[in-house]
């Protein structure tokens, strides 16, 4: 029995490992798209013509765009995590 408790304990491991592996991609995929959105958002609001460089009114319109769109992701995403701790207690 004690070979059948290792081997079982050993897949629950590998299970347990796979599952954190999933958690670890999917959190890459959400980044991912994150940077896609606010990527089409904010080119679409900031440049006009595309050119070889950026002027400096463009530039800075998407460093603001980028700046706006992560502090109301966080700004939201700690509501949300307040909300789901209040509801846990």
């Amino acid at each position: 029995m004690d070979s059948f408790d290792n081997f079982h304990s050993s897949e629950k491991a590998e299970a347990s490992e796979l599952q954190r592996m999933i958690a670890v991609e999917q959190q890459k995929a959400q980044f991912q798209a994150q940077v896609h959105s606010f990527t089409d958002i904010c080119w679409d609001k900031c440049v006009e013509s595309p050119g070889s460089k950026l002027d400096h009114r463009t530039e800075t319109c998407l460093v603001s765009c980028v700046e706006r769109f992560i502090d109301t992701t966080l700004t939201i995403t700690n509501r949300f995590t307040q909300m789901v701790q209040k509801g846990a207690h």
